[in-house]
């Protein structure tokens, strides 16, 4: 659906985004991150048809930018991180203002606009001044004016900043619905919002493309070695020896051997390599019941840092 090639954005002589390349498949839901002036709003701003790129090729629906601009904002609804609202409307009139704006015909631009306003839970302030609204109904008024058109792409730049944690669920909720139906490229600084709606993180860094990948796979590959807790309980013999044993295990020790009756144990094993079947397996072979497993992960926040102060 989106296609980025060897994309170079500069400013003077100061590249805001390096010959970065990536794609977003048709109902996608990518998170696009990055520190501060990590070069994502730019990359944004190209793909919506705000500005031109100095080099490279950034196509939509394979439809180039460049070319064909009209027809790609037609595609694409943006909220960018300053929310582009007028204050002095009511929510209404705004919604109403914003379909007439892109081209909704007035038959159908009142139906159009009701549904928006029950997709983004606006129906208790249809009528107040967008001036006069919290932070999060302003976010939910942006979201509004991205979505009048229906688009098949959303672009949404920190859709997020500056709400409570209630009106932060609020908005990913949202967001989680709407990627079942379109394609979703999300840029945020809350990781674990990427986390609950995306099905893959694109990491930029210094105006270059640091991972590209699926959740799960980012925090694997981000380990240097795989690290499993596991509790056994009632009689059990030669455990650390057995476990020593398996395959890509490099080393067992014993944890806690003082606080719990059963006995628990970290196993060390090798990067890519899961032993958690064998694990499995030697339990039932020694006759140890065993009652817990727990497989550790880097945080999608340690992984980020990983890859963002390395490069």
């Amino acid at each position: 659906m989106i296609e980025i090639t060897h994309l170079t954005k500069l400013y003077g002589q100061q590249a805001a985004v390096n010959d970065i390349s990536f794609k977003v498949d048709r109902g996608e839901v990518v998170g696009f991150l990055g520190p501060n002036g990590a070069g994502k709003s730019t990359t944004m701003k190209i793909i919506t048809c705000f500005m031109p790129p100095s080099d490279g090729v950034v196509t939509v629906d394979g439809m180039s930018v460049e070319e064909h601009s009209l027809e790609v904002r037609k595609m694409i609804g943006y909220l960018p991180e300053l929310n582009p609202l007028y204050l002095e409307m009511n929510v209404i009139d705004f919604l109403d203002y914003v379909g007439e704006l892109r081209g909704i015909d007035s038959s159908v631009r009142s139906g159009r606009v009701r549904e928006i306003i029950d997709t983004c839970a606006l129906g208790e302030v249809l009528h107040k001044n967008i001036g006069q609204l919290s932070k999060g109904y302003k976010q939910r008024v942006g979201l509004g004016q991205a979505m009048i058109h229906d688009p098949e792409i959303l672009i949404l730049d920190e859709p997020t900043i500056g709400l409570d944690p209630n009106q932060v669920v609020d908005i990913r909720n949202l967001i989680k619905q709407l990627g079942r139906e379109k394609t979703v490229i999300l840029s945020t600084h809350i990781l674990t919002e990427v986390q609950a709606t995306c099905d893959r993180a694109v990491i930029i860094n210094r105006g270059s493309i640091v991972a590209d990948s699926s959740i799960a796979d980012l925090q694997r590959d981000a380990s240097k070695q795989d690290v499993i807790d596991i509790e056994i309980t009632g009689e059990s013999n030669n455990v650390s020896q057995s476990l020593s044993a398996l395959e890509g295990i490099s080393e067992v020790r014993e944890i806690y051997p003082d606080e719990t009756k059963d006995k628990c144990y970290r196993i060390i094993a090798e990067a890519g390599v899961d032993p958690r079947k064998d694990i499995f397996q030697a339990a039932v072979t020694g006759g140890w019941i065993l009652v817990g497993m727990n497989r550790q992960v880097h945080s999608l926040e340690e992984v980020f840092h990983q890859l963002t102060m390395s490069n």
